[in-house]
């Protein structure tokens, strides 16, 4: 039972009271929460998620291409199928036997998808999706996009800069490639 200073009786104890407001930051929280329980059986699990998604400020993480496939098969099965970067890994794995453990980690940052950052590349037996360079090194981390669904929640329009990060002048003459700025992407 509460006792008289939460329950406002007395001038003393009314809304402007210390014993109040102490209590208040409380009560409006078990509110919020009660509210919250009560409406769970009309959100669906997805509606849901996504509620929990946008109030917090989770980073978006790493999902790997096949996350992309279902609603933009186009452009999946065009990458996959023209994009050398879509089985990059297979370069690291070719040249493995002349690397020192030190030079193949540098080839990850561009030849896999995350390496180094939260939730990205970090060994083909761990995270066998990000082991190639997928849709997510030019678009970003996609978990939100993917639960959202909306293009505000992931890179779209895109610009050399991006390409950048690891088509280089030393690298394009060092392995002698001919970058191709939007070509075999998509």
């Amino acid at each position: 039972m509460l006792s008289k200073q939460f329950l406002g009786a007395g001038k003393a104890d009314g809304p402007n009271s210390k014993a109040f407001q102490s209590f208040s930051p409380l009560f409006s929280r078990i509110v919020f929460f009660v509210i919250f329980l009560l409406s769970l059986p009309f959100l669906s699990p997805f509606a849901l998620i996504l509620s929990v998604a946008q109030a917090s400020p989770v980073p978006a993480i790493y999902v790997g291409s096949d996350a992309c496939k279902d609603c933009h098969a186009d452009e999946y099965d065009s990458f996959v199928t023209y994009a050398k970067k879509s089985k990059s890994f297979e370069s690291i794995e070719k040249l493995r036997r002349g690397l020192l453990p030190e030079d193949i980690e540098r080839c990850y940052s561009c030849h896999t998808t995350g390496y180094g950052q939260p939730g990205g590349f970090v060994s083909s037996e761990q995270t066998p999706q990000l082991k190639n360079a997928g849709c997510e090194v030019c678009h970003g981390p996609g978990s939100i996009h993917v639960l959202s669904r909306s293009s505000t929640d992931i890179k779209r329009h895109l610009t050399t800069d991006v390409c950048g990060q690891c088509h280089i002048s030393e690298r394009v003459k060092a392995f002698r490639y001919k970058p191709m700025i939007h070509g075999g992407a998509h």
